[in-house]
């Protein structure tokens, strides 16, 4: 289950044809032109710094125009991620002109990018303050709020932008995302829904849509959300993982793999991903590529207790018992309750004739897991 998706409009990057990327021997009003342009209008932002830069330097405006100047190379900065030279824009802007609604917005998007939540929140309530119509401050503290986990205030400022821009599809992605972790999972749909029906190429709303409807048993509905979402997004990592979680509980190991080889090419050093595959080839049957996932998932997390569990597995139907409870005996030291390592044990050590620790390991299995020995036979071991 992943998070939100997006958390901040930054001003895009946009090149603007033809146009020169500094501001060099321009007029005054062409510099100014350049510097309130932005992105929307074509400006790339180094152009746009230059003609901010150009209006601030020497200060002979009057503050409110130095305010508005500096308030717009921010935004310039932010298109670079440049955060911290566009909230000394931002500070300057603000001391300027204290009323200006849009640095407040502005300096809290750049704090946000940074994940500094609490000082965007402030930002965002002053901007709402001094402007409640900014739907955006709204939702965009609402992500802040989403971020530090308090749900409701998120619900309440999605709310609040919707009334103001009853179209934001955004704002119906993050919400329903909100009711999804509260676990309302009908208002979730409902939002995922409109999310979608406004703006058909939010791709993580097809794939939190999809999470739902695998909750609900429904594969087939949630795999087609999911196969919406990597058609828009191909290297979407979620996507293709929660595909091939949803692959493999139908059973389809090859198109399981498939999803998981994505997943390991697109984050080679994620090693849930790296044993994720190897859990699948050991259903599959191809138990050396296991081991060698299972390797490198240890190789990167070492001591991983799902892990070693699933290497323990492939050992297990390998008939190799003394690796297997060696591998079990490592996972059950970090988490002696761990199911599956305790049955799996239990059948290597009683493979070994072990008719004492054998029984006892399975018992103690069959206590936390009730259907531990049927989930172990549908996987082809007895």
């Amino acid at each position: 289950m992943h998070g939100i998706r997006s958390v901040v409009a930054i001003v895009a990057t946009v090149i603007a044809a033809g146009l020169p990327d500094v501001a060099v021997g321009a007029t005054a009003s062409q510099n100014w032109k350049w510097c309130e342009g932005g992105a929307a209008k074509g400006i790339s932002p180094n152009l746009q710094i230059s003609g901010c830069t150009a209006v601030i330097q020497p200060p002979k405006e009057k503050p409110e125009i130095l305010a508005a100047a500096r308030n717009y190379r921010g935004t310039a900065y932010a298109a670079k991620r440049e955060y911290d030279r566009a909230i000394q824009d931002y500070d300057q802007a603000l001391h300027l002109n204290p009323k200006l609604a849009s640095a407040y917005y502005n300096r809290g998007n750049a704090y946000n990018a940074k994940g500094g939540r609490d000082q965007a929140i402030a930002d965002y309530t002053q901007a709402i303050r001094l402007d409640p119509k900014i739907a955006m401050a709204f939702h965009n503290r609402g992500v802040a709020y989403q971020t530090k986990g308090d749900i409701d205030h998120a619900i309440a400022d999605y709310d609040a932008a919707l009334r103001l821009e009853s179209k934001m599809a955004i704002a119906y992605y993050n919400r329903g995302n909100a009711y999804r972790v509260k676990g309302n999972n009908e208002r979730a749909l409902a939002d995922f829904d409109q999310a979608i029906a406004l703006d058909p190429k939010i791709a993580a709303a097809y794939d939190d849509r999809g999470l739902i409807y695998r909750t609900r048993g429904n594969d087939d509905r949630a795999i087609a959300d999911f196969d919406w979402a990597i058609g828009l997004n191909s290297d979407d990592v979620d996507a293709h993982n929660n595909r091939g979680l949803t692959f493999l509980h139908k059973g389809d190991y090859t198109r399981a793999i498939i999803d998981f080889d994505e997943v390991v090419r697109l984050e080679p050093t994620n090693a849930s991903a790296w044993d994720r595959r190897c859990w699948v080839h050991s259903l599959a049957g191809q138990l050396q590529q296991a081991l060698t996932d299972c390797g490198e998932s240890l190789r990167l997390r070492p001591g991983s207790v799902p892990t070693l569990d699933s290497r323990g597995f492939t050992f297990l139907k390998l008939g190799q018992f003394d690796a297997a409870i060696a591998d079990y005996d490592a996972a059950l030291k970090l988490d002696p309750k761990f199911a599956t390592s305790l049955y799996g044990r239990g059948l290597a050590k009683q493979k070994k004739g072990d008719s004492v620790g054998g029984p006892a390991d399975i018992a103690a299995a069959k206590s936390i897991k009730a259907d531990i020995a049927e989930e172990f036979a549908r996987h082809g071991i007895k």
